[in-house]
C-alpha cells in the first residue's frame, strides 16, 4: 500500500524480519491483532441464548507507516508500541469458540487469544444460556429476547419482551489500504415462549445474528473478524446450539521504501 508493506495472518505463522530500517522510528510497526470471538449461548428448551462477545481488538498506527485506524489506536501509550529487530516473531491467531451442544453443563465458551510479539488480544466471552438448568448464568426477567454480545466499538444491547438485543458494533481500520470493520458482537436470540419476538442482529464487523423465534441455532461469526456467535432460540422439544465465534486475524504494516 504505497510505501508500506502489509502482512496478513489468517492462521498461525511467523513474521520474519531480515533487516531493520536505518531510522529507529521506522522499526515501530503498525498492527491490528484480533482474537477469536466467543460462541453464542445455547438454549435449554424454549429459552434464548445471549450473543457471544467479539474477540479482543488491539491496534497501533505507527507514524512511519500511517493510515486511518480505528478509535482504539494505542500509539499514545508506549507499552503498545512494537519495535522490531532482525529476528522471527511467532504469530498466534485465535480460533473462534465452538457453540456448545445443548443441553450442556457448560454455560458458555470463550474464543482463543491472538498474539504478536508483546501484544496479546484476549478471546471473546461466550454468551450465557438463559436457563435454570445451567448454574451461573443470569436469567433475563420476563419473556423476550436475550442480550447481544459486546463489540470492539460498542456494548451489546439488552434484550426485551419483543426482541433479542443486537450485538455491539465493531470498529473499522484501513491498515490494509481498504476499510474493513472487525470484532462485532453476536446478536441475542429470540424467545420462543409467549408472543413472537425478533432475533438480535449481529454487530457490524462479523457478528452472527441470533436464532429466530420458534427454535433455531445461532448464526456463526464471520471468519477472521473475531465476530461473536449469535445466541440460539429454543423450542420445547428440541435443543439448539449457539453460533460459533469467528476466528481472529493479525495484520502487520511497515514502511519499506
Amino acid at each position: 500500500d504505497g510505501n508500506c508493506k502489509v502482512h496478513t495472518f489468517t492462521g498461525p505463522g511467523t513474521f520474519t524480519v531480515c533487516k531493520v530500517a536505518i531510522s529507529a522510528t521506522d522499526n515501530v510497526v503498525s498492527y491490528v491483532v484480533v482474537a477469536g470471538g466467543g460462541a453464542g449461548g445455547g438454549d435449554e428448551g424454549a429459552t434464548a441464548g445471549g450473543g457471544g462477545g467479539a474477540g479482543g481488538y488491539r491496534e497501533l498506527v505507527s507514524p512511519s507507516s500511517p493510515y486511518t485506524g480505528s478509535p482504539l489506536d494505542g500509539y499514545p501509550s508506549s507499552p503498545n508500541r512494537v519495535t522490531v529487530t532482525a529476528t522471527s516473531f511467532p504469530i498466534t491467531v485465535g480460533g473462534g469458540a465452538a457453540g456448545n451442544p445443548s443441553p450442556s453443563p457448560v454455560p458458555f465458551t470463550n474464543g482463543s487469544g491472538s498474539i504478536f510479539s508483546t501484544i496479546t488480544s484476549a478471546g471473546g466471552g461466550g454468551g450465557a444460556t438463559n436457563s435454570p438448568l445451567v448454574p451461573g448464568p443470569t436469567r433475563i426477567a420476563g419473556s423476550g429476547g436475550s442480550g447481544g454480545g459486546g463489540g470492539a466499538g460498542a456494548t451489546g444491547a439488552v434484550g426485551n419482551s419483543s426482541a433479542g438485543g443486537d450485538g455491539g458494533n465493531g470498529v473499522a481500520s484501513l491498515i490494509t489500504g481498504s476499510s474493513v470493520t472487525r470484532a462485532g458482537g453476536g446478536g441475542g436470540a429470540a424467545w420462543q415462549d409467549g408472543p413472537p419476538t425478533s432475533a438480535g442482529a449481529g454487530g457490524t464487523g462479523g457478528g452472527g445474528a441470533g436464532g429466530a423465534d420458534g427454535g433455531n441455532p445461532g448464526n456463526a461469526g464471520t471468519a477472521n473478524t473475531g465476530g461473536g456467535g449469535g445466541g440460539a432460540s429454543g423450542s420445547p422439544a428440541t435443543y439448539y446450539v449457539g453460533g460459533d465465534g469467528g476466528s481472529g486475524i493479525v495484520i502487520i504494516r511497515y514502511k519499506f521504501q
